[in-house]
């Protein structure tokens, strides 16, 4: 008879690496939209395809460079009146992608900020209200620097610089291709 009592003490380690998952969903798209856009009637998608141009215009007016090739665009309506823009993008957290959405007005300045879904173990306070308020009103050209006129949250810093650079991307976007 052989003597295998060793064996489930190699698949041990294994079962004691495993990272527990801290992904969180708190919005929908659709949620969102109706949270930022509360009057529209109306939201029509309408992708942006950023051919090698347009990034080129993006990164310059922005600092931030551009990932995709597209970027998931609403046309927002009510009344048969555009509102604005909604916009969701996803940036790197630390280790994982956050998922959020950018209200635009018509003129480019920022309405709001809602993070959609969050994947990391830690810096969640970006949902904060109050710390996504700071967003509000901000245009293209204007600083979104991070420790400067963005707050950063302790133990959440790469979270708090990588959605400012998101979203001074987006009203860069905004600039080059749906003004």
């Amino acid at each position: 008879m052989q003597n295998n009592w060793f064996i489930p003490l190699l698949a041990a380690p294994a079962l004691v690496c495993v990272a527990p998952s801290y992904a969180a969903q708190y919005l929908t798209i659709e949620q969102a939209q109706k949270l930022m856009f509360p009057n529209a009637d109306g939201f029509a998608a309408q992708a942006v395809a950023l051919d090698a141009r347009l990034k080129r215009a993006i990164k310059e007016r922005s600092g931030v460079a551009v990932r995709n090739d597209s970027q998931p665009v609403w046309r927002v309506q009510a009344g048969g009146k555009q509102l604005g823009w909604f916009i969701v993008d996803e940036v790197i957290g630390k280790h994982e992608f956050i998922t959020y959405a950018l209200a635009l007005d018509m003129s480019g300045a920022i309405l709001g900020v809602e993070i959609m879904d969050y994947r990391e173990t830690h810096g969640h306070e970006v949902r904060n209200a109050k710390w996504r308020a700071q967003f509000k009103g901000k245009r293209a050209g204007e600083a979104f620097e991070l420790d400067e006129d963005i707050q950063n949250i302790s133990g959440a810093t790469l979270s708090c610089k990588h959605i400012a650079d998101g979203a001074k991307r987006l009203v860069a976007l905004y600039e080059a291709a749906l003004r």
